[in-house]
């Protein structure tokens, strides 16, 4: 039997022994799970899980590779990746590289081998933690001493938004949209330009002036890592943005529009992430099956005494899952339509979008 050659050091003490893949960086960060038997391509290279280690709950990963054409971002930043089983000879015409190197090229230290099933459980009954990954001989109380040491930074979405300006444009563009880039994923961008819009996306603390300039149909607030409360420039943002333009947001988005109308944010035990969420419509009746990824929720109390109305909730544990302004025309949902799980559940949303902005060129015409 191979020696073990990894740990990870959890802040309760445990230790769960296995081999290393990908880079052989030490790390702290916080330990999280999701239950997606499929995309660890989009997983890894998903801007939301900037400083955070993911444990894949479905046992065999690596075994498609990767694809060029599937990366969420194009500099993944996740914290590490943990897995039960890992395959590194991938079989799949579409793959170009095997997870481990890609994971090698970003600095992204993995582990497997573990009894992922334990530590899933684990971290559902004791909540998201801090965690080190580090080398097998690693003493436990040094282990300890650096977690203990060490604060998850908040600057998550400064550190992932882009810096500068970038515009994707399609031939015939009818819709002008202004993203605004608080962790991105690429899937948006296409799932927008398929559907006629003109993107440009701006850094996370653009100015309305900025905004203002292209003359955009509508806003949309994208995804993103860490606690809402971090991003107040965007909170304010919306708050001088609602009203003037239609607006959604998405998962880090939604947040950031609850926040803006007086609403209260909270953090999950373990968050939400994986690709089989049943949200309810409230608006239709009908269920959704949901992609997500996210740490906090919208406290359903605090939108009481907002311009806001509950349009989805999870019926897992019946948390906020959507709100819409009517007025305002903003709207907003806790989950990733552009992931397709349902696959196509959850499309409508873009068009709702699309339809709102287009209510708007035919009021301004008249």
């Amino acid at each position: 039997m191979k020696k073990f050659d990894r740990k990870l050091i959890l802040e309760d003490g445990s230790e769960y022994y296995g081999y290393g893949f990908g880079s052989e960086d030490e790390k702290v960060t916080e330990i999280v799970f999701n239950t997606s038997p499929v995309g660890y391509q989009e997983i890894i290279s998903d801007p939301s899980y900037t400083y955070q280690t993911v444990v894949m709950a479905y046992p065999l990963i690596g075994n498609y590779g990767i694809a060029e054409e599937d990366f969420e971002t194009e500099t993944p930043t996740i914290g590490g990746l943990v897995v039960r089983d890992y395959n590194d000879q991938p079989s799949n015409f579409r793959s170009k590289y095997t997870l481990s190197e890609i994971m090698e090229k970003y600095r992204i230290p993995g582990i497997y081998g573990i009894d992922t099933r334990k530590l899933v459980r684990s971290i559902r009954d004791l909540g998201s933690r801090k965690v080190l990954i580090t080398d097998a001989g690693t003493l436990l109380l040094e282990g300890l001493c650096k977690l203990g040491s060490y604060d998850i930074p908040k600057d998550a979405v400064a550190f992932v938004s882009r810096k500068e300006i970038q515009q994707y444009r399609i031939p015939n563009g009818k819709y002008q949209v202004a993203a605004i880039d608080c962790g991105m994923k690429q899937n948006i961008v296409r799932s927008l330009n398929k559907r006629g819009c003109n993107v440009t996306i701006f850094p996370w603390n653009t100015s309305i002036e900025e905004i203002d300039k292209v003359k955009p149909d509508g806003i949309f607030l994208s995804n993103g890592p860490g606690d809402p409360m971090d991003v107040q420039p965007v909170i304010e943002l919306v708050r001088n943005l609602r009203g003037k333009y239609p607006i959604l947001g998405i998962c880090l988005g939604h947040q950031i529009i609850s926040l803006a109308y007086g609403a209260r944010t909270y953090k999950l035990k373990f968050g939400h992430r994986g690709g089989n969420h049943p949200v309810k419509n409230l608006l239709t009746g009908k269920i959704e099956i949901t992609s997500q990824n996210h740490s906090y929720a919208v406290d359903r109390e605090s939108l009481r005494d907002t311009q806001l109305k509950v349009t989805h909730i999870n019926l897992l544990d019946q948390t906020v899952e959507g709100v819409v302004c009517e007025e305002d025309k903003v709207f907003s949902v806790q989950y990733h339509p552009e992931s397709a799980p349902g696959p196509q559940d959850s499309g409508y949303l873009f068009e709702q979008f699309i339809e709102m902005m287009e209510g708007t060129k035919d009021g301004e015409k008249n």
